[in-house]
């Protein structure tokens, strides 16, 4: 089993930044892309980044949010400027794992809540 943990999101006026951080740990032989979504309420759950050996964005984040990942931790990042309230959603984080039995699946992380405020 893999588990993603996700961290960084918060409270923040419109403008601001923040970074949010997700930890892949578990069974994992290689991860190949990683990425991010978010869903806000009553919207469906929509990519905003992916990263594996190129990165993809949603063109609503494009020049104002940055995906990068440190493959030794197993660990995707995503460092949020400018920041706009329409940017508020729950966050999360999305691995597509390769387990030592050559076996892949998806996870997902728990969710993290970035509210911007106007």
């Amino acid at each position: 089993q893999v588990q993603l943990v996700e961290s960084g999101g918060g409270l923040v006026q419109a403008g601001g930044s923040l970074r949010l951080s997700c930890a892949a740990s578990g069974s994992i032989r290689s991860i190949n892309a990683m990425a991010w979504y978010r869903q806000a309420p009553g919207k469906q759950r929509e990519l905003v980044a992916s990263i594996s050996s190129s990165t993809n964005y949603a063109d609503s984040v494009k020049g104002r949010f940055t995906i990068s990942r440190d493959n030794a931790k197993n660990t995707v990042y995503l460092q949020m400027n400018s920041l706009k309230p329409e940017d508020t959603a729950v966050y999360y984080c999305n691995a597509q794992v390769l387990h030592y039995d050559y076996t892949r699946r998806d996870y997902w992380g728990q969710g993290t809540q970035v509210t911007v405020s106007s």
